[in-house]
């Protein structure tokens, strides 16, 4: 019997590099018009949560957030965040080419949900 927790197998690496699988989860969080947590995202793909899991799966949002410019989408990655304070972390705001302010506070809150809206708007009738 397969253990969804387990995680290693000959999948492992696939399953946190799966660009499209990880896409589609993410679009249905942006119909549903909420965010996930990265450690929600890691359950969801079969892990449990650990830094280097977290890396590969931010590498892959990376990947996502690079297709969808292409085309013309908004980005989906600003849909992960940290359960503690429901903030993308380092790598994303890191990133961001159009903001210079703090990665924390309201007017990161502020900056992150005008993303995020953009995301919800633009999936909620796909």
């Amino acid at each position: 019997m397969d253990n969804p927790f387990l995680d290693d197998g000959p999948d492992h690496a696939n399953r946190l590099a799966d660009v499209a699988g990880i896409t589609a989860i993410l679009q249905q969080a942006a119909r549903e018009g909420r965010a996930m947590s990265y450690s929600e995202m890691l359950m969801t793909l079969g892990f449990r949560f650990t830094r280097p899991k977290m890396r590969a799966l931010c590498k892959t949002l990376d990947a996502i957030d690079t297709e969808a410019e292409q085309h013309g989408e908004p980005a989906l990655a600003c849909l992960v965040v940290r359960e503690g304070d429901g903030l993308p972390g380092q790598g994303w705001w890191v990133s961001r080419h159009d903001y210079a302010g703090a990665w924390e506070g309201s007017e990161a809150r502020t900056y992150l949900a005008q993303h995020q809206q953009k995301a919800f708007d633009y999936w909620s009738n796909k």
